[in-house]
């Protein structure tokens, strides 16, 4: 997801300044995404000047409120309605990680997965109780729910390099 398109969502919801931008796209993903204030106003800055949101009225400690302009609701509701396209080239570091390992004279592969397999189990407990805290709050939830499957997925393809490695003699 773009922070373009995440800050023009929450802002077709009534207008804001950039702290309450971060707080609130922060609040929606479960601060799985946390946003640099810079990265909100540079964003801000670019989609102004794209014609995407308008400044407002200027409020405490001089920050400036935004609201999405037509073109920004048209943009959004694009963004809503297109399917995320899949990159044939998909740029996974542990995947090239364990790739150069094999080709790397004196890598130890089987020590890579079965390391990246512990910290994996962990980023799994992590999210369970991200999961368990969201109780109320369905787009943490959903959060929540979309990282324990990419986790789980990460297992299957671990257990997967484990079978292959092992019979060749690698494990």
């Amino acid at each position: 997801m773009s922070i373009r398109h995440g800050l023009l969502a929450l802002l077709s919801g009534g207008p804001r300044h950039g702290y309450q931008l971060r707080a609130d796209f922060e609040a929606s993903t479960g601060a799985i995404w946390p946003l640099n204030i810079g990265q909100v106003y540079t964003t801000l800055s670019r989609m102004e000047r794209d014609g995407l949101v308008t400044p407002g009225e200027t409020v405490e400690q001089g920050r400036v409120v935004y609201a999405i302009a037509e073109a920004g609701r048209t943009e959004m509701e694009r963004w809503f309605n297109t399917p995320i396209a899949r990159s044939d080239r998909p740029r996974d570091e542990l995947v090239i990680k364990l790739a150069m390992g094999l080709t790397a004279p004196g890598v130890d592969v089987t020590s890579i997965v079965r390391a990246q397999r512990i910290s994996t189990m962990r980023a799994l407990q992590e999210a369970t109780r991200a999961k368990h805290a969201a109780r109320g709050d369905l787009s943490q939830r959903l959060v929540a729910d979309s990282m324990i499957f990419q986790i789980e997925a990460e297992q299957r393809w671990l257990d997967h390099c484990e079978a292959v490695l092992g019979a060749r003699g690698g494990l």
